[in-house]
């Protein structure tokens, strides 16, 4: 019974050792967003506030990031124009539930950063080409996610263009092959009802 309760406290013991080590990602994400508006206080700015739907894209985005290496030519080092294009950009805005239409207007802006070091994040944003970004008085939110070295920041507007509301309730269709799919089998399930 004593060796039991001896290897339980050593158990319980090296997992509060591993927890206290280990930062949680969201209190990065969290870090780095307060860092961001401590930079634009310091021009008279407005602080961004957390958009989840922009979120949910930096995470889509992130997630493509998290094996790719950091070199001197990725994240907030690539030079303008030559960043990498999503082919399943559609499929990211999809899953979630945004539209082309209301995201147009928003920033992404990837750094890679081994093992994501709070103070070279916020260098990443802030002294880099990214910093233009962060100035401009433009942009009003920012959804931020993490994946491996890689840290995705998406900002977002206050316009229509560039809100990042989802599209739920809205009177346009957006084609999704999922949705398309239970259209299809509602109909077949009605004409064989009939």
């Amino acid at each position: 019974m004593k060796s039991f309760k001896s290897s339980t406290f050593l158990f319980l013991l090296f997992q509060a050792i591993i927890l206290i080590n280990h930062q949680v990602r969201s209190d990065d994400e969290d870090n780095l967003l307060q860092g961001m508006n401590k930079y634009r206080a310091s021009l008279n700015l407005t602080a961004l506030t957390k958009n989840d739907n922009a979120a949910c894209l930096a995470e889509q985005i992130a997630d493509q990031y998290k094996d790719q290496p950091c070199t001197n030519t990725t994240g907030s080092n690539t030079v303008p124009g030559t960043e990498n294009n999503f082919a399943s950009y559609p499929e990211f805005l999809s899953h979630c539930h945004l539209n082309i239409t209301n995201t147009r207007d928003g920033q992404i802006m990837p750094a890679c950063v081994p093992d994501l070091d709070p103070s070279l994040v916020l260098m990443n944003f802030t002294k880099s080409q990214y910093s233009g970004n962060l100035n401009d008085s433009t942009y009003s939110g920012a959804g931020i996610a993490s994946e491996g070295n890689w840290i995705v920041v998406v900002l977002t507007t206050n316009s229509s263009s560039g809100s990042f509301e989802t599209y739920e309730g809205s009177t346009g269709f957006i084609y999704s092959p999922n949705k398309l799919y239970h259209f299809i089998m509602f109909l077949l399930a009605c004409v064989f009802l009939l």
